[in-house]
């Protein structure tokens, strides 16, 4: 019997645009407006809803939708246009990495880390829980401290690039890699601690004490995390027991043909063009080390002051040589080594975006180049190659886009808001908080930002969760949890799609694993949200 053919991602993709044009076409639109109210002498700020056919004579100029018709194919336009930078993100990371595998030293290096875990299992102890589950959850506990502490997200997509060839090379497969980064990460990011794009926004606007509650807030980080472990470890042994029982066994094979190459043995090569490299970018990180004698790293409410620049450019100074003595292929893993520090650093001391991100990329990519001794041109050339191999996963990105497009054009994204927070009447406070918690999941199928979503629901549901009993900080989970979970598999998500297109994962075959995992972390959250209104929490 033939099987039918599966649509191609940009297929569902342009599906889900025509839905949401529809649905324009049913759904009454309406708007949350912002007031000003004065109340016992003291103005205030708060969102009324009106219906657009009810606006007031003031409003009518500036808030106005129509059904979607035709703007299905210019919603796609804009549709790049709001996701653009993430677009120029994964370009220029793809044509980066592309440089930078030219001279096989990542490659070299997981042959390498492969070949001394393997020592280690001369350890009874590592022997018994099986040094690669050991790599597993180290991994998957960084990428989601990471998550939790400063909300990584568009950060993952980088890292996917390093880790899939690593789970490939222990006998995974490429979703077992994601999952080490890029769903790692995104658990931490729903059981935030210190998460400030989140966290912190939300209790900001709900007036709660900043970064409070976060005894109970580590407890649901750790839970999650155990359930993640568990569910990723058990497909993981599956995998590895029969890889063709993978549905990304066929697709992995670019994956698998990209680790036997990189298990080749290569000469040790050092070039004179190398030590330039070295020496220029020692005199970026002197000078840079005098701009910014001491940088300020922020976790929360709390704060760390040091001469980290000076530090990491000593450190370089005097590792470089020792790389470079041995093989160009050391040194262009200590420029990636010194790419990820400086990441981390810049985020968390500097408050580093996208653009920042990609820009550090971009040099890491050049001095790779450069240190393997090419040419302007040749790493010109390699440059277009590896953003043309990549250029699937940016497509999809801005068509995605589109589908936010046209639910905001249609104006039904407040209609629907508003719609479901009626729904929480007379209830009781379990119930309520419950109701929340799926509206919040609801909206976030939408709207996938945290921030954005945060400043449009919170001025809603803080004040409403007053009415009905429910604690603040309770209502600020209620978002957390279902600002979290679902990003992992709405189409919505620029990062996730990214991510997926970084890692050759078709759509369908991601949805068809991970709702499952979903639905399990979803059903959890429930019940993790029932002591917040049970229970005498400190912080709550």
């Amino acid at each position: 019997m033939k099987q039918p053919k599966v649509p191609h991602t940009f297929v569902i993709v342009f599906f889900i645009i025509v839905v949401a044009a529809m649905m324009t076409w049913f759904v009454k639109p309406g708007f949350y407006i912002e007031e000003t109210v004065v109340e016992n002498g003291v103005e205030k700020t708060e969102l009324k809803f009106y219906y657009q056919d009810q606006l007031p004579q003031q409003y009518q100029d500036d808030y106005h939708s129509e059904p979607q018709t035709w703007q299905i194919f210019s919603a796609l336009f804009k549709g790049f246009e709001k996701q653009s930078s993430i677009i120029v993100f994964i370009l220029i990371i793809g044509g980066a990495f592309w440089i930078m595998n030219k001279s096989h030293a990542i490659d070299m290096g997981i042959f390498s880390f492969l070949r001394f875990t393997r020592r280690l299992e001369n350890y009874k102890f590592i022997k018994y829980f099986g040094v690669d589950n050991i790599i597993i959850v180290l991994i998957m506990l960084l990428f989601s401290l990471f998550g939790a502490i400063f909300g990584m997200s568009e950060e993952c997509i980088a890292f996917i690039i390093i880790i899939i060839p690593l789970a490939i090379s222990m006998g995974y497969d490429s979703i077992v890699g994601v999952c080490m980064v890029y769903v790692a990460a995104h658990v931490g990011f729903a059981g935030a601690i210190l998460n400030p794009f989140t966290i912190g926004i939300a209790q900001g606007i709900a007036e709660v004490p900043l970064f409070s509650g976060i005894g109970y807030r580590v407890f649901c980080w750790v839970v999650l995390n155990i359930v993640l472990i568990t569910f990723v470890l058990l497909y993981a042994k599956k995998v590895k027991k029969n890889p063709m029982s993978s549905m990304m066994y066929e697709d992995d094979a670019y994956w698998r043909t990209h680790v036997v190459e990189g298990q080749q043995e290569y000469e040790a090569v050092k070039t004179k063009q190398s030590w330039y490299v070295y020496a220029a970018l020692l005199v970026a990180m002197t000078i840079f080390s005098f701009c910014y004698p001491t940088t300020t790293l922020t976790v929360g409410n709390s704060s760390f002051t040091a001469p980290l620049v000076p530090i990491l450019t000593a450190i370089f100074a005097i590792v470089g040589p020792l790389s470079l003595r041995k093989t160009v292929h050391n040194f262009i893993l200590l420029i990636l080594l010194y790419t990820i520090i400086y990441l981390i650093v810049g985020v968390m001391g500097y408050g580093w975006y996208v653009m920042e991100i990609a820009t550090l990329f971009l040099v890491m990519g050049i001095a790779s180049g450069l240190a393997i001794g090419k040419t302007a041109n040749d790493i010109a050339k390699l440059f277009i190659e590896g953003m043309s191999d990549i250029l699937s996963a940016a497509v999809v990105v801005g068509l995605a886009g589109g589908i936010v497009i046209i639910l905001q054009e249609g104006g039904i994204i407040d209609t629907i808001l508003y719609g479901l927070s009626k729904s929480m009447t007379d209830l009781g406070k379990i119930a309520s908080v419950e109701i929340m918690y799926a509206i919040q999941t609801i909206v976030n199928v939408v709207i996938p930002s945290g921030s954005a979503k945060a400043a449009i629901t919170m001025p809603i549901m803080a004040p409403f969760s007053d009415l009905i009993g429910v604690c603040r900080q309770a209502t600020v989970m209620a978002f957390q949890f279902g600002d979290g979970f679902t990003n992992m598999i709405t189409p919505t998500s620029g990062v996730l799609i990214a991510a997926l297109g970084v890692a050759r994962i078709p759509y369908q075959k991601w949805f068809k694993w991970v709702w499952k995992f979903i639905l399990l972390l979803i059903i959890i959250g429930g019940i993790l949200l029932i002591p917040t209104v049970t229970m005498n929490l400190e912080g709550f």
